[in-house]
């Protein structure tokens, strides 16, 4: 099961200055080929233009506002989706699918964009954040961190699991991490 992390609120969100020779944009019909192509160098290698319609952006969830692109030349290289799991959720949202072309990685870009879904998160009128991430995938998650994410336990190995991430990082976890059932509690 993978790591989830948990933004407890959309408050004091940083301003999104993406790098020189970068932008930031929404999606357009006939990205899923693009989206495809960034999925392939870092999320799976099974993604094609036809799956992305059949588990993105031909769900009734699928917002086109949310889904961004970071662009280098006019060509997308990194992407991000603020997901729902239905289209009826208006709590919390979801940061999907981050992922940037190697060729353009250490830009910050992962960041950029999950800022970007954040600040989309907070125009709709979403109080929290959510996304699911790995072990190994030790620069987004300082990333996450840097971005207010803490840890959100779903199963006895994650405490481990989420010690082991930190001293990878050399980073001090909050204390106490909480659980995600305790979370879900205090919703209702």
């Amino acid at each position: 099961m993978q790591l989830r992390m948990l933004r407890e609120n959309l408050d004091n969100l940083p301003e999104l200055i993406m790098p020189e020779g970068y932008q930031l944009r929404t999606y357009q019909p006939g990205d899923e080929d693009a989206w495809a192509r960034i999925m392939n160098s870092g999320i799976g290698t099974d993604w094609t233009p036809q799956r992305c319609r059949e588990e993105l952006t031909g769900k009734p969830q699928f917002d086109p506002e949310g889904l961004f692109f970071a662009t280098y030349a006019g060509q997308p290289v990194g992407s991000a989706c603020a997901w729902t799991w239905s289209p009826d959720e208006h709590e919390t949202g979801y940061v999907h699918m981050v992922c940037v072309l190697p060729e353009h990685r250490g830009h910050r870009l992962g960041y950029l964009l999950t800022l970007a879904t954040l600040h989309r998160f907070r125009e709709r009128g979403f109080k929290k954040a959510i996304l699911d991430t790995d072990d190994f995938r030790l620069p987004a998650i300082k990333e996450y961190l840097k971005l207010g994410f803490v840890p959100l336990l779903r199963e006895e190995s994650h405490p481990e699991r989420w010690r082991k991430v930190a001293e990878a990082l050399g980073v001090q976890l909050p204390e106490p991490m909480l659980w995600e059932w305790e979370v879900l509690a205090n919703n209702d």
